[in-house]
């Protein structure tokens, strides 16, 4: 069996754009005439690029080549044109068509794709949620306590054990910077508002984006720490595991990190470090679901967990599903809301979440199908980025 043919597909999400402005879909199809999907998750290009990119690779590198020989295949593009080293770009390509590979080996066998690396290991997925706007807010979900608390109560009720917010501020291309006194205190009501609100029945997991200095960030966790949040999230930058080793070490509060890292070599940094004990690796972007095996059973000598991130579409989403659930320290998955809205519409069947958990699919590969009628209703026809940060630093508020 061989590779022949490469689509690609721009879509282009509808308001409020959960997920990012836009998703990047690779389709490949073999010899045999059997074809599998994949995701690159958030290049740091117009999409036009990454499809430039996308193509380039398959023509050099995965043309003619046995899906099933995920491991040639992952060596010659790492390595390609001398690089041999982790790229974000690169690695969202490479991801996108790894992935694709795997829905096709797992379509071939019979076998869902978690089958192939190692078995289920559970039979449902524990999930959280960012509490996310809605149409019709009169203030902002991540600066209003009151808010905050009720959006927690109204997740909990639908099944969620496990909230995720981000009061530290807009993430800038200037940061990290020492937080003010002003959002140290909302963070601290926001965090006291949903602990009141949720009780034990939920997780807290309080999210930045990097945004911190060291210094900055250990003063906040201080403030934190009483409310017993499950984690704080990449507190620090990703670039200097060191760095966010010194406030781990300071903390009981579990450091949380990993969504803008890519392959093994930049999480075993995390792990000897003791950076973090919670690695959220974006399967769209670390280097595919073969690498996040190999992140997953390194963190197990280290008794670390693994919490996929999940900001993306739904076919990068469904590869974290297959690896949280063959992963035997996988803690809790993410999820965009339950799975629905556009999610839902562009897949001829939705990822099954029920009461706070995602259920593994049974059908072979991923498990999922996109419905390219949708697909052609919603081109992207922007220019921003997935995800964008502010330019200027951040003022004082």
């Amino acid at each position: 069996m061989k590779l022949t043919d490469l689509e690609t597909f721009v879509v282009g999400t509808p308001p409020p754009h959960w997920g990012g402005q836009f998703w990047v879909f690779v389709k490949l199809t073999t010899d045999s005439g059997v074809s599998g999907i994949g995701e690159a998750y958030a290049a740091p290009f117009h999409p036009d690029v990454t499809v430039k990119m996308i193509e380039d690779v398959f023509e050099r590198r995965l043309l003619g080549m046995d899906p099933f020989h995920i491991e040639r295949i992952w060596r010659r593009v790492y390595s390609s044109g001398y690089t041999q080293r982790p790229d974000s770009a690169m690695m969202a390509v490479l991801s996108a068509l790894e992935m694709a590979c795997w829905d096709i080996n797992g379509k071939e066998t019979n076998k869902p794709v978690y089958e192939l690396l190692g078995g289920k290991v559970r039979e449902k997925l524990r999930t959280y949620t960012y509490l996310y706007p809605k149409e019709g807010d009169a203030t902002d979900v991540y600066s209003d306590p009151d808010l905050a608390a009720e959006r927690a109560a109204e997740n909990v009720a639908l099944g969620f054990t496990g909230v995720k917010f981000d009061p530290a501020g807009p993430y800038s291309a200037f940061d990290p910077r020492q937080p003010s006194l002003g959002r140290m205190d909302l963070s601290e009501k926001l965090v006291a508002r949903v602990r009141e609100a949720v009780g034990d029945k939920a997780d807290l997991l309080f999210g930045t984006h990097g945004q911190l200095t060291t210094s900055g960030a250990i003063r906040l966790a201080g403030r934190l720490e009483k409310y017993d949040p499950l984690w704080f999230e990449e507190p620090t930058p990703p670039e200097n595991t060191n760095e966010m080793a010194k406030l781990s070490r300071q903390t009981t509060i579990p450091i949380a990190t990993g969504e803008r890292l890519c392959t093994k070599y930049e999480f075993h940094r995390v792990l000897e470090s003791g950076a973090a004990s919670i690695l959220q690796m974006a399967l769209g972007r670390v280097g595919g679901l073969l690498e996040g095996k190999k992140i997953a059973s390194m963190a197990e000598v280290y008794y670390a967990q693994i919490a996929p991130h999940m900001y993306c579409g739904p076919v990068s989403a469904m590869a974290d599903i297959q690896l949280s659930t063959c992963t035997p320290n996988f803690l809790i998955q993410e999820s965009i809301n339950t799975m629905g809205d556009f999610h839902a519409e562009i897949l001829k069947e939705p990822i099954q979440w029920e009461e706070g958990y995602i259920i593994p699919p049974t059908k072979p590969g991923l498990g999922i199908e996109l419905d390219e009628e949708i697909i052609a209703r919603h081109p992207f026809t922007g220019d921003k980025l997935h995800l964008e940060m502010v330019d200027d630093p951040v003022v004082f508020e």
